[in-house]
C-alpha cells in the first residue's frame, strides 16, 4: 500500500478520534474534534497530491478516497443531527445522493471502469467542509460562552442556529445540484448496466 493510500484510510480511522472529541463535553474537548476533523480533511488534500505529483494514482485510492472523505462528512452531519444542529431532512439530501454516486461508480467497477470524483463533486466537499468547520466553531463558541465566560442566552443560540440552517441549505443545495449534474454526465453507465 502506498502513502496516498495509507493517508486515506489514516482519515477512515481519524473519524473514530474525532466522534470522541466532539461527544465529549468542554472547550478543550471541542477544539480538539475541530483540529481532528482538520486534520482528516488535510490528508485529503495530502493523498490527491502527492498521488499525482508523485504518479502514485491506483484503482483502490480512486475508489477509496471518495469513500473516505463520505465517512468524514457523514459522521459529522449525523453527528450535528444528534445534537439537534441540523434538520435531519438536509442529511437524508446528502447521503441519497451520496448512495447514488457510489452505486454509480460501484456499477461501472464491474465493467472495469473507475469513475473518479469530478469537479462539481470536490466544490460540494469544499462547501461540506466549511459548513462542517463552522459549526465546529460554533460548538467551541458556545460551550466558551455558557461555561467560561456566561455569555450565552437563548438570543445568541437562535441567531448561531438561524445561520447554521442557511449555510446548511446552502451546501445541500450545492449537494443536490452536484449529484444530479454527476448522474446526468455518466448515465450511460447506468444505462449500459440495464442493458446487459
Amino acid at each position: 500500500m502506498n502513502l496516498p493510500n495509507k493517508l486515506t484510510v489514516l482519515r477512515i480511522i481519524l473519524v473514530a478520534v474525532f466522534m470522541f472529541f466532539l461527544f465529549s463535553k468542554g472547550v478543550v474537548m471541542k477544539s480538539l474534534a475541530l483540529v481532528t476533523f482538520l486534520t482528516a480533511s488535510f490528508t485529503d488534500i495530502l493523498d490527491g497530491y502527492i498521488a499525482k505529483k508523485y504518479k502514485m494514482v491506483t484503482d483502490f485510492g480512486r475508489l477509496m478516497d471518495p469513500i473516505a472523505d463520505k465517512i468524514l462528512v457523514l459522521s459529522a452531519f449525523l453527528a450535528f443531527v444528534e445534537m439537534e444542529l441540523i434538520p435531519a431532512w438536509m442529511v437524508v439530501i446528502i447521503i441519497f445522493r451520496d448512495v447514488a454516486v457510489t452505486g454509480l461508480r460501484m456499477s461501472a467497477l464491474t465493467k472495469g471502469k473507475v469513475i473518479s470524483a469530478d469537479e462539481g463533486g470536490k466544490h460540494k466537499m469544499v462547501s461540506q467542509v466549511f459548513a462542517i468547520v463552522a459549526i465546529l466553531f460554533f460548538l467551541i463558541f458556545r460551550e466558551a460562552g455558557m461555561k467560561v465566560f456566561d455569555f450565552w442566552n437563548a438570543s445568541t443560540e437562535r441567531i448561531y442556529k438561524d445561520a447554521i440552517f442557511i449555510l446548511m441549505s446552502i451546501t445541500t443545495l450545492l449537494t443536490l445540484i452536484s449529484g444530479v449534474s454527476y448522474l446526468i454526465r455518466n448515465k450511460g453507465v447506468y444505462f449500459n448496466a440495464k442493458s446487459h
